[in-house]
């Protein structure tokens, strides 16, 4: 005879009229830990190429600093999920920004000894900063009702706007306040990164209670209450079962690596085209604005729309940002909007997929699948990143974008197919 299968009770009963009250704290601290611990990667990551190049003694080595911090972005993803899953997002968060404080600690080691293989091991475990703020994206989705989950999510998203305007701003007061000591200059913004990744741990800790994911947990139907369903073979297969959820995972990573394909490369091609710094500055912070300051319209319209709408434009935002981008030539202008739409369709993708992601999973393996999502959405872009160097390289910044493109069509394809195949006659944000 099979035994019936485990379920949990709360540690403390909790009341379902408590929850618009409860989304509210969440979502408080959830935003003020993304202002905050937002500014730590920025911060630093913006020198990371030059102490590269200071540490190794070559500037073919610059760019395999910021490729550790996504390789260790990746691979957290998975161990952070399965932790979340077992003892909530709290802990999970709070580890992240501690390996996170680690990683900064061995750069700047790393910097003072020059050892190259210790700064490389160093920027890996920095990731796991990165990793922490995407996966508070989920945790706001937790209490969050259905019809209002996608701007739950973008709500956490445009917090990240802080940290990503101001980080790289600060970059040049971190250097110098470590002038005339022993730590490099240029490593001493991993200084200010870890004591900024300390405080938000701190913050989490202490404030991210009660816990959104335990809580969302004991909500749930007793049969969703069982740990068979929380493992991530069982996300694995949650993911296999749902064509939703399989269509969220390729619009996450596909608008990911195309805007991460394309961002990468601009600054070169609008080198290539006379731009000075400054102007190069401007446009990425265009880019910038883009990606996380209207992401709240995107949270808004994939409620009030339905995310394979959103998904739907976040392909024709995205495919026309490459058609600017790749024929924008002298054009300094036409460079600025494309990239600016390059970042607005990075949102809607990245809000709408997120959220149907979440809406698409049973409760027990929502953490895994979010972990699943962040590994194949670095991954991804990490590959794309690198190749598209190769790409620039080779056949131009026109083909890039060309490229890029054409990545959307698949996505495009399959947001047709299974809204046609796989309707949902459910709440309004299912839609």
């Amino acid at each position: 005879m099979t035994a019936p299968p485990r379920t949990e009770r709360p540690l403390r009963p909790v009341d379902p009229a408590d929850l618009p009250r409860l989304q509210r704290r969440t979502s408080a601290v959830l935003i003020a830990s993304q202002m905050l611990g937002g500014l730590g990667v920025p911060i630093s990551i913006a020198l990371a190429p030059v102490l590269a190049t200071e540490v190794s003694g070559t500037e073919a080595m610059s760019g395999f600093a910021s490729t550790a911090s996504v390789i260790g972005t990746a691979l957290v993803s998975l161990p952070l999920a399965a932790l979340m899953t077992a003892r909530g997002r709290r802990p999970g968060l709070v580890v992240a920004y501690a390996i996170g404080t680690v990683g900064a600690g061995l750069v700047v080691l790393a910097a003072t000894i020059k050892n190259f293989p210790l700064l490389m091991l160093g920027m890996a475990a920095f990731g796991a900063a990165s990793s922490a703020n995407l996966q508070a994206r989920f945790a706001a989705a937790d209490l969050a009702p259905t019809e209002r989950r996608a701007r739950a999510i973008s709500v956490v998203v445009w917090a990240s706007t802080v940290g990503a305007v101001l980080g790289p701003n600060l970059s040049a007061p971190a250097s110098r306040s470590f002038a005339g000591t022993s730590i490099p200059q240029t490593a001493g913004p991993f200084v200010w990164a870890a004591a900024v990744f300390v405080l938000t741990g701190t913050l989490i800790g202490v404030l991210l209670r009660p816990d959104p994911l335990l809580t969302a947990r004991a909500l749930a139907a007793p049969e969703e209450q069982t740990r068979a369903g929380r493992s991530l073979r069982a996300g694995l297969a949650a993911v296999k079962a749902s064509p939703r959820a399989r269509l969220a995972l390729v619009a996450v990573a596909v608008s990911h690596t195309t805007m991460v394909s394309i961002m990468v490369m601009t600054p070169v091609d609008l080198a290539h085209h006379g731009a000075r710094l400054e102007l190069i500055g401007l446009v990425i912070s265009g880019h910038i604005a883009g990606m996380f300051a209207f992401s709240p319209l995107m949270g808004w319209l994939a409620d009030r729309l339905g995310r394979l709408t959103v998904i739907g434009l976040a392909a024709g935002l995205l495919s026309i940002a490459a058609l600017l981008a790749g024929t924008a030539g002298p054009s300094h202008t036409q460079s600025a909007v494309g990239l600016f739409l390059l970042g607005l369709g990075w949102s809607a993708g990245m809000v709408s997929g997120s959220a149907l992601l979440t809406d698409s999973v049973p409760q027990p393996a929502r953490a895994a699948v979010q972990g699943l999502s962040d590994l194949t959405m670095n991954t991804a872009a990490g590959v794309g990143g690198a190749a598209a160097g190769l790409v620039m390289s080779q056949a131009g910044y026109g083909w890039l974008n060309a490229i890029g493109a054409g990545l959307l069509l698949p996505m495009a394809a399959l947001a047709l197919f299974t809204a046609r195949r796989h309707p949902v006659v459910a709440a309004k944000g299912d839609q």
